[in-house]
């Protein structure tokens, strides 16, 4: 991936340096569905800079857009990160290397299948800070609560409470938001508890699946 990662750098979206050593050690090759494609077929594959099918209708997250999310959520090292809808798995691994060893992150995914197939991805790699969790992505985790970071990876119509209030005092989350075209909402939590938003237009995800209950 080495020169999508370059022209992600050249045009502005990958920033910080913590992001892009992350992004230039987690291969998103080691993410995407095997099938009965070559090695060189799937790298060919990883570099292109748009979201890839995995399973079940989801999707691998487009580099450009994992970037963007990344530098606005900025988790730190020792930070404690919540991963709604994980997936793959690529996005909770780089949220791992990037928490370091003294964070943890919690990967959270809906569909059986993916957890398991992200979980088995994540192994590629040796995380002791990050665990993987079959559970509703809009409840969040209350067990392991509060979080310093919170990425969410679908769209949700409303942003739902149970995240507000898992997300830590000083704390970020960022999320789709919308039906269709969503904007892109980061969402910053005072000392205080004062919830702040900043929103950036134009984004595509999958709708994130909520409990009716």
């Amino acid at each position: 991936m080495k020169k999508l990662i370059d022209n992600l750098i050249s045009e502005g979206y990958l920033k910080t340096p913590a992001i892009i050593q992350a992004f230039r050690q987690v291969n998103r090759t080691d993410f995407l569905l095997p099938g009965e494609r070559s090695q060189e077929e799937l790298e060919a594959e990883s570099e292109i800079n748009a979201p890839l099918p995995i399973d079940e209708g989801q999707t691998i997250s487009q580099p450009l857009t994992v970037a963007f999310m990344l530098e606005l959520l900025q988790v730190r090292t020792g930070d404690r990160v919540l991963d709604v809808g994980s997936g793959s798995g690529w996005v909770a691994c780089l949220l791992a290397k990037l928490a370091g060893s003294a964070g943890r992150v919690i990967a959270l995914e809906r569909i059986l299948k993916l957890k398991k197939f992200g979980e088995a991805n994540a192994r590629k790699y040796i995380f002791h800070n990050l665990k993987f969790i079959h559970g509703d992505g809009a409840r969040g985790y209350p067990a392991e609560a509060p979080y310093d970071k919170i990425h969410v990876a679908a769209a949700a119509k409303s942003i739902p409470q149970f995240l507000i209030d898992q997300l830590a005092k000083s704390g970020k989350m960022v999320i789709p938001v919308g039906v269709g075209l969503q904007d892109m909402v980061q969402i910053s939590k005072s000392p205080d508890g004062t919830i702040t938003e900043k929103r950036f237009p134009g984004f595509v995800f999958v709708p994130l699946v909520e409990s009716k209950e």
